[in-house]
């Protein structure tokens, strides 16, 4: 009896941990595809042509970093779907969140790279180097180093 009852916990508890992170999807998908429809639009404006060459390779760098943010971030909902009433759970999550994270990373990257195309575009020198560093450390920290110090902490 008492394993029935573990195992009904196992299940509530992937069943909640699956919920919480489609939620925390729903939060950053809106803006990965938000980002990539403005990196697609981008290329078809009038100034595009007055970028210099590594502006657009550090710009189609984004473009490439949004859509695998995008497949990544949507890629556990399809999981989901296709798993529907598979009993697999557990794996499910643990599986998704990695998708999840990895998505993440890949939308940090597009964004760090964005802000160095516009940041050199507009200004250019030093201002480039400091907001793309910047970025770059804001994000790794805010979404990755404090998080897993935490972990290595509990």
């Amino acid at each position: 009896m008492a394993d029935e009852g573990d195992g009904k916990e196992d299940k509530n508890r992937h069943d909640r941990e699956l919920i919480e992170l489609l939620n925390e999807l729903r939060v950053a998908l809106p803006g990965v595809q938000v980002l990539f429809a403005f990196l697609l639009t981008v290329a078809f404006s009038q100034r595009f042509v007055d970028i210099t060459s590594n502006q657009k390779k550090v710009y189609y760098l984004a473009a490439l970093c949004a859509a695998a943010a995008t497949a990544f971030l949507i890629a556990p909902s399809a999981f989901h779907r296709i798993q529907f009433r598979e009993g697999d759970k557990e794996w499910l999550v643990r599986f998704s969140n990695h998708l999840s994270v990895a998505g993440l990373f890949f939308l940090a990257c597009a964004l760090c790279c964005v802000l160095y195309v516009i940041s050199d575009f507009v200004f250019g020198g030093t201002i480039t180097l400091v907001s793309t560093l910047g970025s770059v450390v804001l994000f790794s920290l805010l979404w990755f180093v404090l998080p897993l110090m935490r972990r290595a902490r509990s």
